[in-house]
């Protein structure tokens, strides 16, 4: 079986580059998608029932390195758990397979590199901030100080579209606090209780 694994890390990204680029190469692929940010392979639950349910002779496939494992412990840990239940791992644009010497070599210099390269980054990001804070410019997030408007209009049966248009915030800033609210809604119901 090929089972396909595509994950992004907000719920601004979408994966559907991911899965079209799975499909093509594999139409008979079932591909799980996941929204999690993963600087570690916690927090990703639909990864971790992948490999617990994979078989022998199944391939997980992923289009990149980074949306499988952002650092080389955990890549090799991937690649082992895998290697031990007889599965394998195909990186479609390193055009890696693990059933080939070559493919596992290159796999693991690429997971050296690609951790390489998330410290780069966070370094990069950090001495930005640094900067800005340095300069009186960073305030940090911005806090959604429309909620309570969002929670309003919605209630008054807004659409999505309006409130984000009148208040200026995207409709995934309308939606997410729509999502905010009906679940402290359903924590606070009686029935939880």
């Amino acid at each position: 079986m090929i089972i396909g694994y595509a994950r992004v890390s907000t719920h601004e990204q979408d994966p559907t580059i991911q899965v079209e680029a799975i499909r093509k190469e594999y139409p008979e692929a079932l591909v799980h998608e996941e929204q999690a940010s993963a600087s570690s392979r916690n927090g990703r639950p639909r990864l971790e029932t992948i490999l617990q349910t994979i078989r022998e002779g199944d391939t997980l496939v992923v289009l990149k390195l980074d949306r499988l494992a952002r650092n080389v412990l955990d890549l090799l840990q991937i690649v082992e758990e895998l290697e031990a239940k007889k599965a394998s791992l195909v990186i479609l644009d390193q055009k890696i397979d693990t059933n080939t010497s070559a493919g596992r070599c290159f796999l693991q210099m690429l997971g050296v590199f690609a951790e390489f390269e998330t410290n780069l980054r966070r370094e990069r990001q950090m001495a930005g901030i640094a900067k800005a804070k340095a300069e009186g410019k960073y305030k940090g997030r911005p806090a959604t100080a429309n909620r309570d408007a969002i929670g309003e209009m919605l209630a008054n049966g807004s659409s999505h579209a309006s409130i984000a248009k009148i208040l200026g915030v995207s409709t995934k800033t309308v939606q997410r606090v729509r999502r905010e609210i009906e679940s402290k809604d359903y924590e606070g119901s009686p029935m939880d209780h």
